[in-house]
């Protein structure tokens, strides 16, 4: 056990530092047990300033240099300070610029006492009375914007949902906002192998009473001491066991993590990136639709998941929307009804490699009234046994099916491919993707086992005119295809009356009382949801639709491989894709005419 908790713990620097840094301020909770941690960065000429406000799990005194080294020395050096943080805003930058920084270890981590419960509601009020304190201190103007991404953005959501004193605007940046489509269980299946290394990377390694953070560099070791090994596991919810053992939304883990996004009032600038396409680019999109501002903004971006926040154009954006809604400085029209577009797009053109921020800045931008695009062409491609893609119907006049094997991995993957013929016109695709298909389960002549479910795996692929095909910018600056969507065929039953159900999306409650049984030789109609995307395909280029069984090209370090969640057992065998009469396969792309004078 550590010893007693301190109270001589704050301090006070004035003077080595171009702003002031109080290292471990104390935020007592009023909602739960325990307390909060956190360093404040304020500006030495001001004596109140609006507040800016992380809180998560990556230790509030670990710097930049010493998280990810690499992507440090390619930041913007206006954000390079002492005090420099994975995904947060630079106190540096920020404190020159008018803005108190206050950056708080989540519960359980860093210096914050108390149990280790990521994404939890537990952790959310704690955030809630973080934001509440800060809008009271005697350096604070008693307005508070939320800023920072991933984990730093996904909070956001939830606390703003929360309706803290004090919270004036927020920007999650590629920040998912739905713990269970976007995160855990794409489509029903258990993303396992993200979380897993994010877990033991990058959380459990800063959990509060860890013997041997500093001498391994991670930030300071406890204050009040280390913990035992027993005590450790004790005081911590581990997410990867958590996420394995249950399954379904109506289950007490994923249940305690709901809320409703229609909560959210304060102005919101929503920041997805077209290359997040098996974490953050949903919840950024659908939390944009769903929230209930009045100002709320979408802003579309590419590039890796670490370093756009901190280019200049993009900084500034951030700026001049903080400052609207927290210095009541608005140059550019944020806080005036209908003065600007809701929605700001960048739009995928021609093949700039991957990686490469300067090349990327040649995709142009156009903004739009609404999201979707009100004024989308949803496209149907009929697939064909040929492995074919047509804008017709295949006249099939007897049942035909295309199989391969279930359970298909990266380093081995089970898959059919499907190519439109080359476009006539050069042709816009923003928005959301269907897939309707009809599938079925065999066991393997190779295998005893009888399958029980099916999982499926959607990729959408573009190829140049000259055949080869596009890659974009992954989250970590690995090639990624336009977009992937999944479903397990237990988990198919759409909530048909749901408001949140669209034609273009289906609404999937994931309940335990939902499951439906897959049956050997039975034929089932499916509707997977796809991730949104953009992209313009020139004239000549095509569009692949890939059916797999398991991840393929693109999924990175975001695998759904769990030998529990995807068992042989349970899975093994074959999977069949049905054509002929009764059994029409296609998906739905969103074109988007020009609008005039373009």
């Amino acid at each position: 056990m550590p010893n007693q908790i301190k109270s001589e713990i704050h301090t006070v620097d004035a003077d080595s530092f171009p702003y002031i840094f109080e290292q471990n301020a104390t935020v007592p909770l009023k909602t739960s047990e325990g307390l909060v941690r956190c360093n404040v960065y304020r500006p030495k000429s001001v004596d109140k300033t609006p507040v800016l406000v992380t809180y998560g799990p990556y230790g509030k005194d670990i710097h930049y240099k010493d998280f990810q080294t690499k992507s440090f020395s390619e930041v913007n050096p206006e954000h390079h300070s002492a005090h420099s943080a994975w995904e947060t805003p630079d106190p540096g930058f920020w404190t020159k610029n008018g803005y108190t920084v206050v950056r708080a270890d989540e519960r359980g981590l860093g210096q914050s006492p108390g149990k280790l419960d990521t994404m939890s509601r537990g952790t959310s009020e704690a955030f809630f009375d973080v934001v509440e304190w800060a809008a009271v201190q005697p350096w604070s103007t008693g307005k508070v914007g939320l800023l920072g991404i991933s984990y730093y953005a996904g909070s956001q959501w939830r606390v703003a949902a929360r309706k803290p004193k004090g919270l004036a605007a927020i920007i999650p940046w590629e920040g998912m906002s739905d713990y269970y489509r976007d995160r855990c269980r794409h489509g029903g299946i258990l993303s396992n192998k993200f979380i897993k290394f994010w877990w033991n990377r990058q959380v459990v390694t800063n959990q509060y009473g860890r013997p041997g953070r500093a001498k391994a560099n991670w930030g300071p070791d406890t204050i009040e001491g280390d913990l035992d090994d027993e005590e450790l596991v004790k005081n911590r919810q581990d997410q990867v066991e958590d996420n394995q053992a249950h399954r379904f939304r109506d289950e007490d883990y994923y249940a305690s993590k709901e809320y409703d996004m229609g909560d959210i009032e304060v102005p919101l600038l929503s920041v997805g990136n077209w290359g997040g396409i098996l974490l953050h680019l949903r919840g950024n999109v659908e939390g944009f639709n769903n929230a209930g501002s009045e100002f709320r903004y979408l802003r579309m971006i590419t590039g890796r998941h670490d370093l756009p926040f901190y280019y200049p154009e993009e900084v500034e954006i951030q700026k001049s929307f903080l400052d609207a809604f927290l210095k009541g400085d608005d140059r550019t029209g944020w806080s005036v009804p209908g003065k600007l577009p809701p929605v700001d797009l960048v739009l995928r053109k021609g093949n700039v490699g991957i990686n490469n921020s300067e090349a990327e800045k040649s995709f142009q931008r156009r903004t739009e009234n609404e999201w979707p695009i009100a004024r989308t062409q949803y496209q149907k491609f009929f697939l064909g046994p040929d492995n074919s893609l047509s804008t017709t119907a295949p006249s099939i006049p007897r049942p035909k099916k295309l199989s391969y094997k279930a359970l298909g991995t990266l380093d081995n993957p089970q898959l059919l491919q499907f190519t439109t013929a080359p476009f006539e016109h050069e042709t816009e695709i923003t928005g959301y993707i269907t897939a309707y298909l009809h599938v079925s389960c065999s066991p393997s002549t190779t295998s005893p086992t009888i399958p029980k479910d099916i999982d499926l795996f959607i990729t959408i692929r573009h190829l140049a005119p000259s055949g080869e095909e596009i890659f974009y910018t992954g989250t970590a600056g690995d090639p990624v295809p336009l977009t992937k969507g999944w479903l397990r065929c237990s988990c198919r039953k759409v909530s048909t009356q749901h408001p949140k159900n669209r034609p273009y999306l289906p609404w999937r409650e994931y309940l335990s009382t939902d499951v439906q049984p897959v049956i050997v030789g039975e034929v089932y109609e499916v509707l997977v949801e796809v991730w949104p995307t953009n992209v313009v395909v020139e004239k000549g280029g095509k569009v692949v639709l890939e059916v797999a069984s398991g991840d393929t090209q693109g999924s990175g370090v975001f695998q759904h491989e769990d030998p529990v969640d995807r068992s042989e057992e349970r899975f093994g065998g074959m999977n069949h894709l049905h054509f002929g009469p009764g059994f029409e396969n296609y998906f739905t792309l969103p074109v988007i005419p020009q609008k005039e004078g373009e």
